[in-house]
């Protein structure tokens, strides 16, 4: 009896279940599929908009107040096409599908769903929420609890939350945790594996990854002040004075003198100064106009600040300067979206296939190389990530 031979769509189901299993940070955030280019093929730089929740202002009385909608939109770009090549000859074919997996495609799968989870963990850099000290691996549950505080004072859905930490703080919580008491089962697994799992501390899932970035913060020197009251609501730019020669790295967080962070349900103080986060890297001699989110004052819909930066603010930075400090990441799942598009499927090669399973299009093609008398393979991701709603995340500094 002859061998069935492996067919492209059972190679490339399998290449996506393997990728998907794979991921860990991707795997866990708001995931959008886009098939407006399922015909002619997704290019390099497309583009999705994504629609934001709208928010209003409560009015007391009886006395009717109409308000505009206030919808807010921000935009994602299918900016990667990450891809894995690989040889697989055609009596690799005839092998069973579980060993054709174990064989050829999960030692080169494993290493694209690193490199795509390693662009989403850039995330960071658009999140100013910050919990933990810096330069200190995070290694209790108070650190965990705080960053929940966060999430719930931002007015965050309390489902799904998770946590994905680096290998060093997954060691450090697990330790530093080991004696709370929790389910046996949850003990159970944390014993076997060295993994948390499932439903810790308010957390659908706490998860370690290899690919949570570490970030250097920039030199900024100098007893800093904010140099311009800021008078416009929806103002995304903070003028800084008291630097030396210096840079404020994208990612740096700060906070401002009397700017408070307020509840964006109630629009009130939630007794915590706001912390700004750096959206653009800036080389400042003296003064230094920063990149920040949106502001708004207590009294907008919008509401983000309890009131907006004045001049000679003192101004303090989070972490040493010039410091490389891991970033784990905090998050509700709709705090951060990715989405992929389909790539083309191209004629007149010997082999291709695109499947698409939980928002994850991926694309196999083979083709003959009559110069080399080989069978190329490349399999295909073609993605974009946007923190869509920065305030339903946190950074877990180590």
């Amino acid at each position: 009896m002859s061998n069935s031979i492996l067919t492209i769509d059972m190679i490339t189901r399998k290449a996506l279940e393997i990728l998907e299993n794979s991921l860990v940070l991707t795997r866990t955030v708001n995931r959008q599929y886009d098939d407006s280019f399922a015909v002619e093929g997704a290019k390099i730089g497309s583009t999705l908009r994504i629609r934001l929740p709208d928010r209003a202002l409560v009015t007391d009385g009886a006395a009717l107040q109409v308000q505009d909608d206030n919808e807010q939109y921000t935009t994602l770009t299918v900016s990667s096409q990450k891809h894995i090549g690989v040889n697989f000859t055609t009596a690799e074919l005839t092998m069973q599908l579980d060993d054709f997996a174990e064989r050829v495609l999960k030692p080169r799968i494993s290493q694209l769903a690193s490199s795509i989870d390693a662009d989403v963990a850039n995330s960071f850099k658009y999140i100013g929420n910050s919990v933990g000290t810096p330069g200190t691996t995070p290694a209790t549950s108070l650190v965990l609890l705080q960053a929940q505080q966060k999430l719930n004072e931002n007015a965050a859905v309390m489902q799904p939350r998770y946590a994905t930490v680096n290998p060093a703080a997954n060691a450090a919580l697990i330790e530093g945790m080991k004696g709370l008491f929790n389910p046996v089962s949850a003990i159970s697994k944390q014993f076997k594996n060295g993994m948390f799992g499932e439903g810790i501390l308010g957390y659908d899932e706490l998860n370690m990854s290899q690919s949570i970035k570490q970030f250097t913060t920039g030199s900024r020197a100098g007893t800093v002040t904010v140099s311009t009251t800021v008078t416009t609501e929806g103002s995304t730019s903070i003028v800084l004075t008291g630097l030396s020669t210096t840079t404020i790295k994208a990612g740096d967080v700060f906070t401002i003198a009397n700017v408070y962070a307020v509840n964006p349900q109630t629009r009130e103080s939630t007794g915590s100064l706001y912390q700004f986060v750096a959206l653009a890297d800036v080389t400042a001699s003296t003064t230094a106009t920063v990149t920040v989110p949106a502001m708004y004052s207590a009294s907008q819909a919008l509401a983000t600040v309890d009131a907006l930066p004045v001049s000679g603010a003192a101004v303090t930075f989070l972490g040493a300067a010039s410091t490389q400090y891991p970033q784990n990441l905090i998050y509700h799942r709709d705090a951060i979206s990715f989405a992929t598009a389909d790539l083309l499927l191209p004629q007149g090669v010997d082999m291709a296939s695109r499947q698409v399973h939980n928002g994850i299009s991926l694309r196999v093609v083979r083709q003959y190389d009559i110069n080399n008398d080989r069978l190329p393979c490349r399999i295909d991701v073609l993605y974009g990530y946007s923190v869509i709603r920065p305030q339903m995340a946190v950074r877990l500094w180590g």
